[in-house]
């Protein structure tokens, strides 16, 4: 029997607007007035890429090209041309095994940044795309955006640096940036909201303020986005015991406490469903396995993958693409450490009922997602939704990071796998910059996480990190089908079910310094974009 989950009525955050961006506009003639900044980005070998922007750059650029050898190697300069300013940005090689889009990105960026620098407040975005890279006009604009961004609580502290220019023009070669901008703007805000929620710190995104955040989002007249949100001791023991194990240090700690929250969209008749389960981890002291040696620096980051999730379903409100289903969890709630902290060696029943015993309490992430993926799995058989396809989204190991480096990981089951989306994400990822690798399960994941005794199924995890544990990244994946029970929907089964774990602890982005929204961009546009 599937069962309600109530809404729960949160007050309004006395803040400023979540997603706010800096104006923006599309350039489409030569006339750039309003604009105190030029900024240059493309293949620039020469004065004669430049034709299309005009003579007067075409000149400023080849008089400065003759007294600077340096002008078209990767990064930012600056040129005085006739008293205005004028920055080239250029991306380097493109025909290298190791080049890719991302070369669009990072050139936008730190051409914004130089104009910034020089006390530009209106910059136009001159962007020469790629034909070899159709998405470098759409990467260029985010890599912009990525220059522009502020904090939220920057923005909060201190309005008058909310916005670091008062607009941005945008202008191609190729004549498509009004349609262009369009998509960028809508992936910024999505972008800008995983950014808010993963980069605030600890107790300005609490539970309870990371809620209240969703609701300020969703809670709207114009919503195609329906939140519900359970909370309580109680209530979150009776439907996911395995994420109330994690809250038990926090449950009488009203702004710790954990929170279920469930993004749910659907729009014509579905010929598609899309599972999103992520992991909101606001803190992770580790628990009792308490992390150690200076190393719980950053775990405020631990939830990048419920902020990656409400991203993604800012951006599904604004796109409200046609006869797909969406159905988003976040398991958002806190790892404390305390005398009612769940500890090593326990017996806990999750809610697909298996029985699984803890190995270390610093494999939380799991614990706090498994029981939504059960609970979505349940509305998913009895509703019969259509075509659906799973995924867990998460900061979830060192391992992924020792193994993948920045980039995403994927670890796909088998039906996933063999209609091989690990494969086609991982190209889509590849188009717009936002990249992973892929790993394979394989049958020792799962002899790994069966239980080691009589009295229980599954064991959470070994006595070591991830990063001192053989194939640390893959067993979590394996971890949550058997404890969820998506084992009886493999290969070979009445219903099988798609599904991917998406490993984002490597790419979510470095400590300090701001996060990437890592795979929000990718995930668009495999299904949207």
């Amino acid at each position: 029997m599937e069962r309600a989950h109530p809404i729960v009525k949160v007050p309004d955050l006395d803040t400023t607007k979540p997603f706010t961006l800096v104006p923006s506009e599309a350039v489409l003639s030569s006339d750039t007035s309003g604009y105190d900044a030029k900024v240059i980005v493309g293949h620039i070998t020469g004065d004669s890429c430049l034709k299309s922007a005009g003579a007067e750059i075409v000149n400023a650029v080849s008089a400065q090209a003759k007294i600077d050898s340096a002008l078209f190697a990767p990064g930012a300069s600056f040129i005085n041309a006739n008293g205005e300013r004028l920055i080239v940005s250029p991306t380097g090689p493109l025909n290298r095994c190791e080049d890719d889009v991302r070369r669009f990105s990072e050139a936008a960026e730190a051409g914004i940044k130089r104009a910034l620098k020089c006390g530009a407040k209106a910059p136009l975005l001159m962007v020469f795309p790629d034909s070899s890279m159709e998405k470098s006009l759409l990467v260029s604009i985010l890599g912009a955006f990525n220059a522009l961004y502020t904090t939220l609580e920057l923005r909060e502290s201190e309005p008058a640096k909310a916005f670091k220019a008062n607009k941005m023009g945008v202008w191609s070669s190729c004549g498509t940036q009004s349609a262009t901008l369009k998509t960028a703007v809508i992936i910024e805000e999505s972008k800008t909201v995983t950014r808010d929620l993963q980069g605030s710190d600890p107790e300005r995104m609490n539970p309870e303020n990371f809620n209240k955040y969703c609701e300020r989002l969703f809670q709207k007249e114009d919503t195609n986005v329906f939140i519900s949100t359970i909370s309580g001791a109680h209530m979150i023991k009776e439907e996911y015991p395995c994420m109330a194990a994690v809250d038990r240090a926090c449950q009488y700690i009203d702004r710790h406490r954990a929170r279920a929250i469930w993004l749910n969209y659907s729009e014509g008749k579905p010929e598609k469903t899309i599972v999103l389960v992520g992991k909101g981890i606001t803190y992770d002291t580790g628990g009792a396995d308490i992390k150690a040696g200076g190393i719980m620096a950053g775990m405020h980051r631990d939830k990048g993958g419920a902020s990656a999730v409400a991203g993604f379903m800012h951006a599904i409100n604004l796109l409200k693409p046609k006869n797909v289903q969406i159905c988003a969890g976040l398991a958002v709630c806190r790892n404390s450490v305390g005398s009612e902290a769940y500890v090593a060696d326990e017996i806990i029943k999750a809610r697909s009922g298996i029985k699984l015993r803890v190995g270390n309490t610093d494999a939380e992430g799991r614990m706090a997602m498994v029981d939504l993926l059960c609970y979505a799995k349940e509305r998913c058989l009895n509703e019969k939704w259509a075509d659906p396809e799973f995924y867990t989204i998460a900061t979830l190991t060192g391992h992924a990071k020792l193994a993948y480096g920045s980039y995403s990981g994927i670890v796909a089951n088998g039906p996933y796998h063999r209609a091989k989306l690990d494969r086609k994400l991982q190209e889509s990822g590849e188009t717009v910059g936002d990249q992973f690798d892929v790993g394979t399960l394989r049958r020792e994941d799962f002899e790994y996480h069966i239980g080691k005794d009589e009295q229980t199924d599954v064991l959470q995890a070994g006595n070591n990190p991830s990063t001192r544990t053989p194939r640390g990244h893959q067993g979590p994946a394996a971890f949550l089908i058997l404890t969820s029970g998506l084992k009886n929907h493999g290969l070979g089964t009445d219903k099988p079910i798609k599904y991917a774990h998406l490993d984002i602890a490597g790419s979510c982005g470095p400590f300090p310094g701001l996060p990437t929204a890592a795979p929000i961009t990718a995930l668009l546009n495999h299904y949207f974009l």
